[in-house]
């Protein structure tokens, strides 16, 4: 059975595919965030989504999550 990942509960392929695709991820990790409760983190995701999305890349390719960078 797959290992379920970030975005939703989803497996780790379909995140990934996700996560590649720049639109897709910005507004699945702004979801996700909101989700968390972690409402400073999803407002720093809409302004800096371009960065984040990069990270986003390297954190679901080498750890299977999405880059936290806040947990507040």
């Amino acid at each position: 059975m797959a290992k379920k990942s970030d975005y939703f509960g989803l497996s780790y392929i379909v995140s990934l595919i996700l996560a590649i695709i720049p639109f897709t991820a910005w507004l699945l990790g702004i979801i996700t965030r909101f989700q968390d409760g972690k409402i400073v983190a999803a407002i720093l995701r809409i302004f800096c989504g371009w960065i984040i999305w990069i990270l986003d890349l390297v954190f679901m390719i080498t750890q299977k999550h999405i880059c936290r960078l806040l947990n507040v």
